[in-house]
């Protein structure tokens, strides 16, 4: 390298490059230049602050959910004893963690004591003599532990004999209609409680104008009564698309969603909670394997004689999640700035993008490079252009 290339090369590092304004009567490249800043701005104004509010802190909202719910049912069919049912009988249990079940559907066993019962028929129980039973043998698909003896468990049929609380459970018929098919029209109150604890903003879905004359007359109706926090079963069912009848026969599980999702700039009070319903088990019609809900308990009694008893109830119905979710949110002098030094900087690049535009495609890019960027020379009175040297606008 030659001293007078070093020294050039040395010199380029202290110049000092400003912007210069170069005018170019050109309607193509002009409509591109406003046609973008156009769409930076509608995507700033109408996306980032109107539907997004990117201007505003956010705080999760953080609630507190109780229930109660209502009403009385009659049954009187074959199936079991007449029977008058009130909430202590078909809510199971009593209070739950943002949910609630309502027994719909039942098959019970009363009378069963521990004793030993021939098992219930399947493949894996059929039997012709003892050799085919195992004495102390546990299946978990069966019904108890089996004796080791092979008995009669019909006629016609015989059954390993197992130890187990007899006489033995047979959910193979589930009634339909649903015995509890009056829970339709159970009622339940909803008690929410939220709190934004960024904003120190507490509301509740029992809003200021609600009394006690109030809840005792109104139903929630998605048109007419949206504020009223009391539901009627067979209303949720039917705004999650679903048939409470239908549903009743097997269970399942209903979702009840609150949004709080808030603009909290407008003031607290015009904060309200949005409601809407959808059923979260899965509903195949193709592959209906183990459709709906159900479980089991036991209620235990004591004999004259001590001996221990139980009614063994396998109970349907539909447990109702309640699911509360959304976000306040509030004007933030620190968001406002992140979003409009964002704005600014897609702004800012709207120029190189025209340049480029303007020095690759155009037919007089020749022309446009030679004016682009000039250099000074402070000895001489003329600039020099420096055609193929690109600079920034």
């Amino acid at each position: 390298m030659t001293k007078s290339a070093g020294f050039s090369c040395l010199s380029c590092v202290f110049d000092y490059e400003t912007s210069k304004t170069l005018v170019i009567p050109s309607k193509g490249i002009g409509c591109v230049f406003r046609f973008a800043q156009l769409l930076v701005l509608l995507y700033v104004v109408g996306y980032v602050c109107v539907m997004q509010k990117a201007y505003q802190e956010r705080d999760p909202v953080i609630s507190s959910v109780t229930t109660k719910v209502k009403g009385f049912a009659y049954t009187n069919t074959s199936y079991m004893e007449p029977r008058f049912w009130d909430v202590a009988d078909y809510v199971i249990p009593p209070q739950g963690e943002n949910s609630f079940f309502v027994l719909t559907n039942v098959i019970m066993t009363p009378k069963q004591i521990q004793s030993r019962c021939p098992e219930l028929p399947s493949p894996s129980t059929s039997c012709v003599d003892d050799c085919d039973c195992f004495e102390g043998h546990n299946d978990p698909r069966g019904s108890g532990i089996q004796t080791g003896l092979c008995v009669n468990y019909s006629a016609t049929v015989q059954t390993c004999e197992v130890l187990s609380w007899c006489p033995l459970e047979q959910d193979t018929m589930v009634p339909e209609p649903a015995l509890l098919n009056a829970a339709a029209d159970f009622t339940v109150l909803i008690k929410n409680s939220i709190t934004y604890p960024k904003f120190k903003v507490n509301r509740r879905n029992i809003l200021p104008h609600i009394n006690s004359s109030y809840l005792k007359k109104c139903e929630f109706n998605p048109s007419t009564d949206p504020d009223c926090p009391i539901f009627r079963l067979k209303n949720i069912a039917s705004e999650a698309g679903e048939d409470f009848q239908d549903m009743a026969v097997k269970g399942g599980i209903l979702g009840i969603f609150i949004d709080w999702s808030c603009d909290l700039d407008w003031g607290a009070h015009r904060c309200f909670p949005k409601y809407s319903f959808r059923r979260l088990d899965n509903k195949n019609p193709v592959n209906n394997v183990a459709p709906g809900y159900n479980f089991r308990f036991a209620k235990y009694y004591q004999t004259p004689d001590g001996q221990e008893s139980r009614t063994l109830i396998k109970a349907y119905g539909i447990r109702f999640d309640i699911i509360v979710f959304g976000t306040g949110g509030k004007f933030g002098i620190v968001p406002t700035i992140i979003n409009l030094g964002a704005a600014l900087t897609i702004l800012a690049l709207i120029p190189a993008v025209c340049d480029w535009i303007l020095l690759t495609c155009m037919s007089k890019r020749d022309l446009y490079k030679k004016n682009k960027v000039t250099h000074l020379n402070e000895a001489d009175s003329e600039p020099v252009s420096m055609g193929t040297t690109y600079g920034t606008q």
